[in-house]
């Protein structure tokens, strides 16, 4: 396998326990990266570490430390952090299961591949995905990742198990600081009936593969047309449509119509868990 594990240590459910490797499920390769140039040398900048009563810092003198008050900090050394090992550090302890319906999506986190480590981990490891896959719930288990203990859900996944971290509660903001404000208001009946239509119109079936970044794109047009000493063009901006001709567009948008998505046959399991951020349940078999 080329790509290199996240983390590497043991599956445990109860007193079952089988060495395995977690793997990013995403990739940001193809994604276009800029550097810093001076623009009068064209050379590409370099970030120098520096003190501001010294100078520059040799970056392997550094430590790390923790503000504890205004320009005040605790040093600690990589290898204070590294005996720092709670269990979790190397083992994924299955704690309980729970309905998929009950964690909110809001802390759907990052998804990643959960894989035995050697052919010695092989069976415990079908018999624990397996299992889970009967249950029709999704798994908890704890384990530390980039220093930080994560809570992650499990779900079994054709010969796998996926697994993707969740958000703490303090790391999710709620939504009432946001909505609170948002004026009450009564749409107009009408008004909400053809937008209705319109929702209707463009219905079909999620394809991540007909999904194309955009602005990706052109970023890469606008490189080519640097390259090539064109002047790029710039985008047109949105104009919002003011209260008094929100019906006129609604009944254009619905005379106007969508092209008809490409039917298919009803998304299996695993297709339509790939459609949320949070996975579909599956049924005890």
């Amino acid at each position: 396998m080329a790509a290199r594990p996240t983390w590497q240590g043991h599956l445990r459910l109860s007193l079952v326990t089988c060495p395995v490797a977690l793997y990013s499920a995403t990739s940001t390769s193809g994604e276009v990266h800029f550097h810093l140039l001076n623009p009068k040398t064209g050379n590409r900048i370099k970030m120098i570490t520096t003190d501001p009563d010294t100078g520059p810092v040799e970056r392997r003198d550094l430590v790390k430390g923790f503000e504890y008050e205004k320009g005040q900090y605790v040093t600690v050394t990589e290898e204070e952090i590294r005996s720092v090992r709670l269990e979790s550090t190397r083992v994924l302890d299955i704690e309980r299961f729970v309905d998929v319906e009950d964690i909110d999506r809001l802390y759907w986190n990052e998804p990643y591949y959960l894989v035995p480590d050697g052919k010695m981990a092989a069976e415990a490891y079908a018999v624990i995905r397996e299992a889970m896959a009967r249950s029709g719930r999704i798994a908890l288990g704890r384990v530390v990742l980039h220093t930080r203990e994560r809570l992650m859900a499990l779900e079994p996944r054709d010969q796998g198990i996926v697994v993707y971290s969740l958000r703490t509660r303090g790391e999710v903001r709620q939504p009432a600081e946001f909505f609170r404000d948002i004026p009450e208001a009564e749409p107009d009946v009408g008004m909400v009936e053809i937008a209705s239509k319109i929702i209707d119109q463009l219905e079909g079936a999620f394809d991540p593969s007909g999904f194309i970044d955009h602005y990706e794109e052109a970023l890469k047009a606008l490189i080519a047309a640097k390259q090539k000493g064109q002047k790029p063009k710039a985008a047109p901006a949105p104009k919002d449509t003011p209260a008094s001709d929100l019906m006129e567009a609604l009944r254009r948008s619905l005379q106007r119509g969508a092209a008809p998505a490409p039917r298919r046959e009803p998304a299996r399991p695993a297709a339509r868990k790939e459609a949320a951020k949070k996975p579909a349940r599956r049924k005890a078999s």
